[in-house]
């Protein structure tokens, strides 16, 4: 199948910059209108995220679509919170959605951050907000500071020290608690670290893109999902880490399984850990 010349992009945060260079070696270009994406989601829940990464992804391919009349679209996603596992850590997950308009068929990709540039802190002025500068990889990371506990933004996209000073003498008087909520800016151009991360999600899109299915030559074959059981190292039992890969194709529905070449440590495995 012939992939398109040109596809929608819906963003308003610059994700172009990530992911136009792996399309572009498939001779695919990106067209981004002007469009407000903030509508369907934002970090600083201004607008709650309505439905799931997914939807978002493809409510913003679907509006690109309409708004510039072309029958391919790319949606992105990010989610970034504390880490389920592991305490004090954070982790980030992005999902960038291929979506075409006459079949419906889409190809989904998901990337995982465990290293995110993401963090938060309460403080009383800038002196005592130096250790999440630090941690935040101020200012090539922008910060955004609100009244704690965590109300409404008073400023955004935050790069200079003397504009942060001043969004902290405001914020920390309309604070019940006298001081203000500093956290990292999450949209893709404020951030270096997420747009990293939608690169190589840009990447995996290029490569399944250029990957036709064993069965049917659509493009886009690759992993769509994955399931536990790697076999733990001196048992053999099942474990709950991944132990396949499942790759497929959307628009035929094929399907194989990849075994991970590897084994779990004894530490994973419930039989010999209980």
């Amino acid at each position: 199948m012939t992939l398109p010349a040109r596809v929608a992009l819906g963003t308003m945060h610059g994700k172009e910059a990530a992911l136009a260079p792996p399309l572009a070696a498939l001779g695919i270009g990106l067209v981004t209108p002007a469009m407000d994406t903030d509508r369907f989601g934002t970090f600083t829940a201004e607008t709650p995220r309505a439905g799931s990464m997914e939807e978002a992804a493809r409510a913003k391919a679907q509006a690109a679509m309409a708004a510039t009349g072309l029958d391919f679209g790319i949606g992105s996603e990010g989610a970034y919170g504390p880490h389920p596992v592991i305490p004090f850590a954070a982790i980030g997950q992005e999902v960038l959605l291929w979506h075409e308009g006459r079949t419906g068929r889409e190809i989904v990709v998901r990337v995982m951050d465990p290293q995110p540039a993401y963090d938060h802190a309460e403080v009383a002025d800038l002196a005592e907000a130096e250790g999440f500068l630090r941690r935040a990889g101020f200012p090539d990371c922008a910060v955004i500071v609100a009244p704690a506990p965590d109300l409404a933004p008073v400023a955004k996209g935050l790069r200079d020290r003397a504009a942060l000073a001043a969004a902290l003498r405001a914020a920390v008087p309309q604070s019940p608690e006298g001081r203000a909520f500093l956290q990292t800016d999450m949209r893709a151009h404020m951030n270096p670290r997420r747009m990293e991360t939608i690169g190589r999600a840009a990447a995996e899109l290029a490569a399944r893109l250029a990957t036709p299915c064993p069965a049917c030559a659509a493009h886009g074959w690759g992993v769509i999902r994955q399931e536990p059981g790697l076999p733990c190292e001196e048992c053999g039992g099942e474990t709950a880490l991944i132990g396949a890969d499942i790759l497929g194709c959307s628009a035929c529905g094929a399907e194989r399984a990849e075994p991970r070449a590897a084994y779990a440590t004894a530490l994973y495995c419930p039989q010999c850990n209980p």
